[in-house]
């Protein structure tokens, strides 16, 4: 992946939605400062992340955390914790875990020579014999 010129950060992204005041977001984005290095391989305008919860300090509640990626499918992470402040550590653990996950999955498998040489999804023999035609 090749360097982002303006990279996403949780600080730039990050949008408070149903149940969050606006002046809940400064101690949100510091709870999801440990994101910035996951959204950092993403442009900040193509990245959102919507943070919202339902029944704010009842028993019950929920709190939703959406991102949203361009060229992506959207990525929503949720949970009933009673405790918010571990609510949300556990919408944004959850969230790191499926990046990472997607991230995982957009790389080559079990193939060394393919990412090593950048040569993904091209068959082994195909990519050989390209070589030896251009060398």
């Amino acid at each position: 992946m090749s360097a982002v010129t303006n990279p996403a950060t949780v600080a730039e992204c990050l949008r408070v939605g149903a149940g969050f005041a606006q002046g809940d977001r400064n101690w949100i984005a510091e709870q999801f400062a440990t994101l910035d290095a996951r959204l950092a391989g993403f442009h900040a305008d193509a990245t959102e992340l919507e943070v919202s919860v339902k029944d704010r300090d009842a028993r019950g509640q929920k709190v939703t955390l959406e991102c949203w990626i361009a060229g992506r499918q959207k990525i929503v992470t949720t949970s009933g914790e009673e405790d918010l402040h571990a609510a949300l550590n556990d919408v944004r653990d959850d969230l790191r875990r499926r990046l990472n996950d997607a991230k995982t999955r957009q790389e080559p498998r079990h193939n060394k020579h393919l990412r090593e040489n950048g040569q993904e999804g091209v068959p082994a023999q195909a990519a050989e014999r390209t070589d030896a035609e251009t060398g």
